[in-house]
């Protein structure tokens, strides 16, 4: 990675709903990603999410005055050498902007939306089922959570009608930000036990679902949601499997 490419402003974190921005490609490189190399554009700032905390990376189009190109994924920086920027991975053929283009960056809505529906429903998984999680995975029509539960849930039904009913009472969900001093003193906040919430700059981004300290969740997380639980609408809980001696994958279906 030269020199030029420069931290990615995520503009995500305080717009989960910003469709498109405009923004300027600061460098296109190439990279070996999925067994393949590909074309990567960093921009000065993005709508898009890359990919992490089980969210997949989002998709969209960059368009420019003479061009435009399909973005496949988005995916952070760091690992291709690119730290803090954010890359936009383009689809087969595409031809990328150069450096210094003036574009507009449009972000797949509708798949987007999905994932933060998903999202949002799988920190309310984590309420009726209060158990420390293991990992998780989001797509915008369902997704998982692995949990440490050595016997299964008793009534699954039960479950999933107190998960309806949590998103039915349209609790609003907004994040906050707090110092990771403050994590560590509560500890208590971070359900994953493998993943540890991203730090790195002195402070760590919460989500809230509920009001105050009425809160129905309350926990680390850097990835988008909707604005309220309503928004999710009905869901339904699909295979709950064995994944080891301790862990069982409870899946989650929008419906």
């Amino acid at each position: 990675m030269s020199e030029g490419a420069a931290a990615t402003a995520l503009l995500f974190r305080d717009d989960a709903y910003l469709r498109a921005a405009e923004a300027v490609a600061t460098e296109t490189l190439t990279v070996e990603i999925g067994g393949r190399a590909a074309m990567a554009v960093a921009l000065d700032r993005t709508p898009f999410y890359a990919a992490g905390g089980g969210q997949p990376g989002d998709a969209g189009l960059l368009r420019w005055e003479v061009g435009e190109a399909a973005v496949e994924t988005t995916v952070k920086g760091d690992p291709f050498g690119a730290p803090g920027a954010v890359l936009h991975i383009l689809s087969d053929g595409a031809t990328p902007p150069g450096g210094g283009t003036r574009l507009q960056a449009e972000i797949d809505w509708e798949r987007r939306f999905g994932c933060m529906r998903v999202h949002t429903a799988l920190h309310l998984l984590s309420v009726v089922l209060p158990l420390p999680v293991t990992g998780g995975q989001i797509g915008p029509e369902k997704g998982r959570l692995d949990f440490d539960m050595p016997e299964p849930p008793g009534d699954k039904a039960a479950l999933e009608a107190r998960l309806n009913a949590l998103i039915a009472e349209d609790h609003p969900v907004a994040a906050e930000w707090i110092t990771d001093a403050e994590l560590d003193a509560k500890p208590e906040l971070v359900k994953t036990m493998a993943v540890q919430p991203p730090r790195g700059d002195g402070r760590v981004r919460l989500v809230r679902i509920g009001a105050g300290e009425a809160a129905v969740d309350l926990q680390p997380c850097g990835g988008t949601h909707v604005r309220s639980t309503a928004e999710i609408g009905a869901v339904r809980l699909g295979k709950v499997e064995k994944k080891g001696k301790q862990n069982r994958r409870v899946t989650l279906l929008l419906a």
